[in-house]
This record gives structure tokens, C-alpha cells and sequence, in this order.
């Protein structure tokens, strides 16, 4: 009887142990989603997250080095946006699937990538991309946001097309190197080139 004890205590503390692990250590919480992410779950629905508004929206992002970029003078290309956070364990969770779509685009004139830190601290920020060998640039807000592209719910992506419309909107964790998604920032790519090459008049 007392050896069952035993393995029973044994077995509730490593239960209790990984419960707890999962429930505050944020990197361990993201390689669970992760794994989720690798057999197929947190696919962003690129159909029913499509969101039409005008381009009207001034956002300002400014860089570690006090540069700043205007949503405007970014028309003419496709601007991808994801709010995050360190200590988020589902921004964490998929930041190696953007990372991976903006491998596939770094080197491309008619996307842009920018990763905005919620939390203000770009050394903190900066520090997670290097510890991940990741390049991908860290923005912060230097303007405000209307709540129908963030209501503080992290993460949360925002794709914007050529023209500076809003055409999709995702809130929580997301495969965004999944297929459909890849071939949704390709189709916005292209359309936004057919349209800008037409004739005028």
C-alpha cells in the first residue's frame, strides 16, 4: 500500500509540476501552443477575418532609434502588424511562424513587416528577437489606436493592403506561415500590383 502512495504522490507532483510550469513559465506555455500549431490548429481563417474599411487610419510607428513611419507613406506596399509582448506565451507561440513568413518577404520592397511592443521596452523587446536569432524589426506605437485594430488583446495582427486598407484582423495565437495565409499576403501582393499598373484617365 505504501509503495501505491508513493507513486501516486509522485505522480500528482509531476502533474502539479508541468500545471504549473504551463501556468506561469511563458516560454513553456509556448512550445505547448506551438506543438498545436504544428498539427494544424491556429490557422488564421483568412475568409472569415477579412475586415473592409477605408483608408483613413493615421498610425505613426517609431523605431529604437527614434525613426518614425506613418501608415501613409507606407501605401503601395502590404504592411503586416502584430502586437506582442515578452511575457505572452501566445505571442511567443507564434512568433517562429511569422518569423518564417518574413524570411520568405525581408528581402521583398512590397512588404513590411512591423512587430509592435505593448509593453514600451525595446531592450526587453530587442533582447527576445536576438536570444531567437530573429531579425524582424520592433516598432512602438507613436500615435494612437483606434480599438478596431487593437482593444488590448495580445497578440493581435492587423494586415494592411497597398492602398492602406484594413483586410484582415486576427486576436490570439496563429500559424501565419500556414498555406492559406502565405497565399493570402501573395494575393494582396499581386492584386495591389494588377491595380497599380492600370492605365489612369
Amino acid at each position: 500500500m505504501e509503495k501505491k502512495n508513493i507513486k501516486k504522490y509522485i505522480s500528482n507532483g509531476i502533474f502539479i509540476a508541468i500545471l504549473a510550469l504551463l501556468l506561469f513559465v511563458p516560454s513553456a506555455k509556448a512550445l505547448l501552443l506551438q506543438g498545436l500549431m504544428k498539427i494544424g490548429l491556429f490557422n488564421p481563417n483568412v475568409e472569415t477575418e477579412k475586415v473592409a474599411t477605408s483608408p483613413s487610419l493615421d498610425l505613426r510607428f517609431k523605431d529604437q532609434n527614434g525613426k518614425t513611419v506613418t501608415l501613409n507613406e507606407l501605401k503601395g506596399k502590404v504592411v503586416f502588424v502584430n502586437f506582442w509582448a515578452t511575457w505572452c506565451p501566445p505571442c511567443l507561440a507564434e512568433m517562429p511562424s511569422i518569423n518564417k513568413l518574413y524570411e520568405q518577404h525581408k528581402n521583398n520592397a512590397d512588404v513590411v513587416f512591423i512587430m509592435l511592443d505593448a509593453d514600451n521596452n525595446f531592450e526587453k523587446a530587442t533582447g527576445y528577437m536576438k536570444s531567437r536569432e530573429y531579425t524582424m524589426p520592433v516598432y512602438q506605437m507613436a500615435s494612437s489606436v483606434p480599438e478596431q485594430l487593437f482593444a488590448g488583446s495580445l497578440p493581435t495582427t492587423v494586415v494592411f493592403d497597398k492602398q492602406g486598407r484594413l483586410s484582415f484582423k486576427h486576436e490570439g495565437a496563429a500559424n501565419y506561415n500556414s498555406k492559406k495565409f502565405v497565399a493570402f499576403i501573395e494575393k494582396l501582393r499581386n492584386a495591389s500590383l494588377r491595380s497599380a499598373s492600370l492605365p489612369k484617365g
